[in-house]
């Protein structure tokens, strides 16, 4: 039975569900069927505890080999996105042992702002139950403690510079592309472009990645007080089932997600500006720009130190 040729295997929360989507559309491609497979992330059966929402997470992993092997196609390029194998180096070390020779495509977004959708996300979701960001990111060393599941990881998951020097040691860099979400996003052709040339297929036949919608912004209301109750208790007793028509209340006319503030980013940096030294000197890349105010092309990102706002361009942010 056929194992995947390639795999996107990070960043959470950088556009990874929108490029295997993208990839799906290349006749030469079959990408699995289950989007997040998660096979490489334990040696059998996942957990069965953890954080709001990690049951349902963990009921989603294919963890079986021939239920594995049943997502691909015998004679195609294979290939599956699961956005948490980079962070998990004993998932890397799963890959090496089993597909020595895959491709991987790492997709790197910054950490900060990261961290900022994947807790939106969960908030959004009735999920988070802390509804200040820097204080729910200060609550990561308890929640890992506790066995909460790798999303709740919010600054670990954004440390790259520790996640590719390991990986380095396990696979030749001819193996692994690695480029900016920004670059998916900004220059969606060309970026394809490169992928296409480092899997071997034609190239200029993907242009466009699907747009993703951006996570709705709940306010921290006593109405989301209680939906946000009831979802965490429904996930205990019967999953999406009952949790999903709850979610959909949480976020009916929820505005859009908030821009960071450049004194949230300011909260976060220290974090990671170690790791950001050390994935510059893996990658041999100038990333200091993570470090600043965000700065994309419609202008900042958030609130600037002179106090002037900037409007978000609308593109996808996931």
């Amino acid at each position: 039975m056929p194992l995947p040729d390639f795999l996107v295997i990070g960043a959470p929360k950088a556009a990874t569900t929108a490029l295997h989507a993208a990839l799906a559309g290349h006749p030469r491609l079959h990408l699995s069927p289950v989007k997040e497979p998660k096979f490489f992330l334990t040696d059998g059966p996942p957990p069965t505890t953890g954080g709001p929402g990690d049951a349902e997470t963990y009921r989603e992993h294919v963890w079986r080999r021939a239920d594995y092997e049943a997502l691909f196609r015998p004679g195609a390029l294979n290939g599956e996105s699961t956005p948490f194998y980079l962070y998990d180096t004993a998932a890397q070390r799963r890959i090496h042992d089993l597909i020595p020779h895959c491709r991987l495509i790492v997709v790197l977004r910054d950490p900060v702002e990261r961290a900022h959708s994947n807790w939106t996300h969960l908030w959004s979701a009735g999920l988070e139950p802390i509804g200040d960001f820097p204080a729910a990111c200060a609550a990561e060393p308890e929640r890992k403690e506790a066995g909460w599941a790798p999303f709740w990881h919010y600054v670990s998951l954004g440390r790259y510079g520790e996640q590719l020097a390991h990986l380095y040691t396990l696979f030749p860099r001819e193996q692994v592309l690695v480029f900016r979400y920004r670059d998916l996003l900004d220059r969606p052709a060309s970026t394809l472009n490169r992928i296409c040339a480092f899997l071997g297929v034609e190239q200029d036949v993907l242009t466009t990645v699907p747009r993703e919608n951006v996570t709705a912004h709940p306010e921290g209301s006593s109405r989301h007080r209680l939906l946000s109750q009831l979802v965490r208790l429904g996930d205990r007793v019967a999953g999406q089932r009952l949790t999903a028509p709850l979610t959909r209340l949480l976020q009916h006319r929820a505005r859009p997600r908030q821009a960071l503030t450049w004194e949230q980013r300011q909260a976060l940096l220290p974090h990671f500006a170690e790791d950001i030294a050390l994935l510059q000197r893996t990658l041999g890349e100038d990333f200091s720009d993570w470090l600043r105010p965000r700065q994309r092309s419609g202008g900042l990102v958030g609130t600037r130190p002179d106090g002037q706002t900037q409007s978000r361009n609308g593109r996808p942010r996931s």
